[in-house]
């Protein structure tokens, strides 16, 4: 059996959570009619920012109903990190009075840009990876963090092409990204897998390269191909292979709050709790190997 790596000393603004999922409209009635929310079989939700930046209605009220029930995270889409666009205070606001007045446990947000000069491209574009690049998205997390009076953990994307002036691999990029800016990483093991298969390169050498007390959460979703690409769909059950990825990267980084992902196509909540089911087996197991090796 191979040696499990050394738990690392978790930051206080990095509880572990375990196992959650996307909160979602079409779940709400599921979700809000449950007596009992230890029932539903999660135990955190996750909002996506944007849908409840708003001066009120019905998304805030449901946002509040489920916020008694569960820790809630927030996940954002539009802070454009690395656009040459500065930030937009507007945005920046927003988000500080929904994170004031929701106390998620994290914040979070993707390492990439999504738009330039105004413009939304609607994707998340990823970044050169260069020293500039790094300076500049780190000076820029700082400012978010200080803004906002919390860190961020800043999620990995998937991509589907590279730059020709790429200095360094992605995974170190992120890391010094982190270290840099003192923020957190949100590890989406499935953009991990995607990631690899249209690069070529190993995704267990990512894995063995990010700090572990950086990962504040992890994310597992579904992905599609397309010919020889693979595209992060998030429109169906999450492949064996990335599940043994998810399971070499609780092996390494420890017992981390772990969010299934389904944005697309979206199933019954059954479905999505027989995911999260799965990843809280994958904990236990894990968790069992490190009694077995600690007791020999």
């Amino acid at each position: 059996m191979t040696a499990l790596a050394p738990r690392p000393s978790r930051p206080a603004d990095a509880p572990f959570l375990g196992v959650g999922v996307g909160l979602r409209p079409k779940h709400y009635p599921r979700i809000l009619a449950e007596s009992e929310p230890g029932a539903l079989g999660v135990d955190f939700v996750e909002a996506l920012s944007e849908n409840y930046m708003v001066p009120g209605g019905r998304p805030l009220r449901v946002l509040a109903d489920v916020r008694a029930r569960f820790p809630i995270v927030l996940h954002g889409v539009s802070l454009n990190i690395g656009s040459a666009d500065p930030l937009r205070q507007s945005y920046l606001d927003e988000l500080k009075v929904l994170t004031q007045r929701f106390e998620p446990v994290f914040v979070s947000d993707h390492l990439c840009w999504t738009g330039v000069d105004g413009h939304n491209l609607h994707d998340l574009v990823p970044l050169p990876f260069t020293e500039t690049a790094l300076r500049y998205v780190a000076e820029r997390v700082k400012r978010v963090q200080d803004h906002l009076g919390r860190r961020l953990a800043l999620e990995n994307v998937s991509s589907y092409f590279a730059y020709s002036e790429d200095a360094m691999p992605e995974w170190e990029f992120l890391a010094r990204i982190a270290e840099r800016a003192d923020c957190g990483i949100l590890l989406d093991v499935n953009n991990i897998f995607v990631s690899a298969h249209n690069h070529g390169f190993q995704a267990l050498d990512y894995l063995r390269a990010i700090p572990p007390e950086r990962v504040f959460q992890i994310h597992l979703a579904g992905h599609s191909q397309e010919g020889e690409l693979l595209i992060d769909t998030h429109d169906r059950p999450i492949r064996d292979e990335v599940w043994s990825l998810y399971e070499a990267a609780v092996q390494r980084i420890g017992l981390v709050s772990t969010l299934i992902e389904w944005d697309d196509r979206i199933p019954e909540f059954h479905e999505l709790a027989a995911e999260a089911a799965r990843a809280r087996a994958v904990m236990v197991r894990v968790g069992g190997e490190e009694e077995r090796e600690r007791s020999a």
